[in-house]
């Protein structure tokens, strides 16, 4: 049997352990929230993730000088992975760099049941993107379809007069996923 001063010293080692623990969780529970902060700047300085970010200057290139001296051809191009019809109403068009232009996309949700997806862009050549300025674009933000909704949505955009001389054609290319995994797919893999 133990003594009392036993007791008293498994007691205050509980309390100890416990009061340790505490902090413990609490230090984990904060860092999970830091993890978010932390992701954005990390993000942020390096680049990583920005594809479907608002181009901040891109406003101001309303005011600039349009380059009437050649022409840009822009490419359209749209894929859907998931029970979407998703194609631009045009397929190509030519801008003048500096002049802001707008093109319209549509997307269907071919489903009896409401879809949340999301567009990620992308361009060819490479080098073009940094001078492709997106204005307004459905990719900044998740699109929730109603089932067999048909939706038209603009990107409204100006190519950066900067835009080396050599390149003659852009290609904007949209992916559209569908983020919500249909019900009887979550319950067959659980």
């Amino acid at each position: 049997m133990s003594t009392p001063e036993e007791i008293k010293e498994d007691r205050a080692f509980n309390r100890s352990m416990m009061v340790k623990l505490i902090v413990v969780a609490a230090a984990m529970f904060g860092f999970g929230f830091a993890l978010v902060p932390m992701y954005r700047a990390i993000c942020s300085i390096t680049g990583i993730n920005n594809l479907v970010q608002r181009d901040v200057g891109a406003r101001e290139a309303k005011n600039t000088q349009v380059d009437t001296s050649r022409k840009i051809s822009i490419e359209f191009d749209a894929n859907a992975r998931g029970p979407l019809q998703f194609k631009p109403e045009q397929n190509t068009l030519d801008v003048h760099p500096g002049e802001v232009m707008t093109v319209m996309y549509q997307v269907t949700n071919q489903q009896a049941r409401t879809v949340q997806a999301q567009a990620i862009p992308s361009y060819a050549p490479m080098q073009a993107t940094e001078y492709f300025k997106k204005i307004e674009c459905f990719c900044f933000t998740q699109q929730t379809l109603k089932p067999n909704e048909t939706r038209r949505m603009p990107v409204v955009f100006v190519v950066d007069p900067k835009l080396p001389k050599d390149v003659k054609t852009i290609t904007l290319s949209y992916t559209f996923f569908e983020l919500t995994a249909p019900e009887s797919v979550s319950r067959s893999g659980t």
